[in-house]
């Protein structure tokens, strides 16, 4: 009875995500993939989740439009040994960044805002910020700085993680050190309005001149409050409004409803970091890491993009601003040569999502227009336009995060054979 209730699970959403995405479930060897090799992925997660490497994991491949992969492994709670399942819910953490960076090309698009603009405009905590700088006197101390910033933050520079804003988690300097012990430091917060959030963030200072070095951090947590305040409305509902409604991204939000708490997928409570509660509606609404989802959602977004911004007659965004947002904006004039420039070797950076540049460099493999973003618990995605393949990779483990992305690329790619 158990099988029948899983493969029923199955088939039902399979199909619900064909409809609502204008795609379709077919054979891998239909859309130019090996029945044989993707098999591959079935031996190698299924040895990993025997050695206890990650408790479960949800895993989908789309070419063509058209699903060729939709595999569950292992457990969706180790603590309880619920088995995963397709409709598995899922932390997302950062893949909320690429759908709050489409909202806002949503919001360009009917003029609301333009990318030009200072954010000061819509938050005039912003207009007086300075960059923190630490030089060593000639008595071993170190002198910290603090200098008004040459160019203002703009909308642009909150898209492609150019704001001089940082995390206080990758690397040290006097304004990582001093957001990291500040009280808005813990990215587990959940208590503060979106509001205070960004105004106690304004009032410390940046790590680098805005539109100056590529420094990932809290960027999209302020664009969320700019997408606020010119629209007025609430980001939750705005989100709701722009991309899940029409995209039929119905277990996609900021916390998960009491009647799927059954669905919620856990880490290995021994082995991992303490992770966002999602079992209540949140004050803040962040828009960097806030969103909970499930494969399936994420499929429907991922091929809304590969759809040039539709999704059977709706228009999410225009083709040419799916171009712009999938062309890398790190121009040279921008430091990407960093210890932490987590796009990687071989990738820029457009709005929203790393770019890749060249078929070659990156040590994994790709196509020349690929993008991508990740999620801190283990979430991953890929978007390749050449091949036309999408892929959608969601497990609860922070600590092999990188190792299972990269394994998932290799045994994809080696499983294209036309």
């Amino acid at each position: 009875m158990k099988i029948l209730l899983l493969f029923s699970t199955f088939f039902f959403i399979t199909v619900t995500l064909a409809n609502d995405s204008n795609l379709s479930i077919v054979k891998p060897s239909e859309v130019g993939l090996s029945q044989n090799r993707l098999e591959r992925i079935d031996k190698v997660f299924k040895k990993s989740i025997t050695k206890k490497e990650i408790p479960g994991a949800v895993i989908a491949i789309s070419r063509y439009g058209k699903i060729a992969y939709l595999k569950a492994f292992g457990l969706q709670n180790p603590s309880n040994k619920t088995p995963m399942t397709i409709n598995s819910i899922f932390r997302i953490y950062s893949m909320t960044k690429p759908i709050v960076s489409v909202a806002a090309m949503n919001m360009t698009e009917n003029g609301t805002i333009y990318l030009n603009e200072n954010i000061d405009k819509y938050i005039p905590s912003f207009s007086d910020m300075k960059v923190a700088t630490a030089s060593k006197l000639k008595d071993g101390n170190v002198d910290i700085s603090y200098i008004k910033v040459k160019n203002k933050i703009k909308i642009h520079d909150l898209l492609r993680h150019t704001s001089g804003l940082t995390y206080g988690v990758f690397g040290k300097s006097p304004a990582k050190q001093l957001l990291k012990n500040s009280t808005i430091g813990n990215l587990n917060i959940r208590n503060i309005s979106l509001e205070e959030y960004v105004n106690k963030l304004a009032k410390l200072p940046l790590a680098y001149n805005p539109g100056t070095t590529w420094e990932y951090g809290r960027s999209i947590e302020v664009l969320g409050r700019v997408l606020e305040v010119a629209s007025n409305s609430s980001l939750d509902i705005l989100l709701k409004e722009k991309l899940f409604t029409p995209l039929n991204m119905k277990d996609t939000a900021f916390y998960v409803d009491k009647k799927n708490f059954y669905r919620i997928a856990e880490p290995f409570k021994e082995k991992q970091p303490e992770l966002i509660n999602i079992k209540k509606k949140p004050l803040f609404l962040t828009g960097g890491h806030g969103l909970v989802s499930t494969v399936s959602d994420y499929m429907r977004f991922c091929q809304m993009m590969l759809n040039k911004g539709k999704v059977g007659n709706k228009i999410i965004v225009s083709k040419n601003i799916v171009e712009y947002m999938t062309s890398n904006h790190l121009g040279k004039n921008i430091n990407r040569n960093t210890p932490y420039y987590l796009p990687g070797q071989g990738y820029g950076f457009g709005l929203g999502f790393a770019v890749r540049e060249n078929s070659g460099i990156s040590p994994w493999p790709g196509s020349k227009g690929e993008y991508f973003w990740a999620g801190y618990a283990g979430t991953y995605f890929w978007i390749d336009p050449k091949e036309e393949l999408i892929v959608v990779s969601m497990t609860q483990s922070v600590t092999n995060r990188n190792h299972f992305r990269m394994l998932l690329r290799n045994l994809v790619y080696q499983a294209i054979i036309n």
